[in-house]
């Protein structure tokens, strides 16, 4: 955590538009859509960033139409993508299921849930920047984001959050 300090309040950078876009999504994403969406839109990102790192021609269509970045293209085929299977999914029998008990969750069940939303969300989308704009966001930010044990964190902590956070129970009806 030694990044905070560091950083320039005076001078806006990269580092501190990063902090407050991750505090301020998470909130807002915690309190404004609900567990149970943020759940799908879990399973949206982990969807497309299967689809976009296994994709066997991706690299080359990035090519033949002549993007030179082909990580610029790449994520913007992963946010597209992601877009898509959210709204998809959030029609489908996904979210029905996830929802059985009409249950909102509580606040702060919403709140984790976005906290590791954003935060696997950045990580993913910082891994596909290209590696001049990775230089230009501090060694603090690259570590909690970008590193092999942040990206492996942000990666299993939302799964270890969906296991270990339940559902409340119904009542049991009184006879």
């Amino acid at each position: 955590m030694n990044f905070l300090p560091n950083i320039n309040w005076g001078v806006p950078s990269w580092d501190l538009f990063i902090v407050l876009f991750f505090v301020v999504a998470a909130f807002l994403y915690g309190l404004s859509l609900g567990r149970d969406r943020i759940i799908v839109i879990l399973v949206s990102l982990y969807m497309g960033l299967a689809i976009v790192n296994t994709a066997p021609y991706l690299n080359n269509f990035s090519a033949e139409i002549s993007f030179n970045n082909s990580s610029i293209f790449k994520v913007t085929i992963f946010l597209g993508l992601f877009i898509v299977l959210f709204f998809l999914l959030s029609r489908s029998a996904l979210l029905n299921t996830i929802a059985a008990s009409d249950s909102p969750g509580r606040w702060w069940q919403s709140i984790v849930f976005s906290f590791f939303h954003v935060g696997l969300m950045i990580s993913i989308v910082m891994a596909y920047l290209p590696k001049e704009f990775v230089g230009n966001v501090s060694e603090g930010m690259r570590n909690l984001f970008i590193s092999d044990p942040a990206k492996f964190f942000w990666l299993v902590a939302p799964i270890a959050t969906m296991v270990l956070i339940r559902k409340p129970k119904k009542p049991a009806p009184i006879a």
